[in-house]
């Protein structure tokens, strides 16, 4: 018995390993593989890249991604990270014009800089 003692916090250490790493990391692997099976054609969906798209055609291991219309790219099955978030798609008007942004504080600043 005295000589199974020193060999507790080793036991211990592996244990409190296995919970906190090995764990959750096969946790969301099955996870990620069931989200992977039930993926169907027409299923918006984001890419590992943050790229959204729709899927056109599916095959062993990899899709074929339409980007935009006209735009089809083949990644692998892994690559796409999950379904397209509702919330996370922009309307016309959430979208911010840049250029006007742009466009307003350069005339600004010009007209600040006329002025003196």
């Amino acid at each position: 018995m005295e000589g199974l003692v020193p060999l507790l916090p080793i036991v211990g250490i592996f244990l409190v390993f296995w919970l906190l790493v090995i764990r959750p990391g096969v946790r969301r692997e099955r996870d990620r593989r069931a989200m992977q099976s039930e993926l169907v054609v027409g299923d918006a969906v984001i890419l590992t890249s943050g790229f959204f798209g729709t899927i056109v055609a599916l095959h062993d291991d990899r899709a074929e991604i339409e980007l935009a219309p006209g735009t089809t790219v083949t990644v692998a099955l892994g690559a796409v990270a999950g379904p397209q978030p509702e919330s996370d798609t922009p309307t016309d008007s959430q979208t911010p014009d840049l250029h006007k942004t742009t466009n307003d504080s350069e005339t600004s600043s010009a007209s600040e800089s006329e002025e003196s």
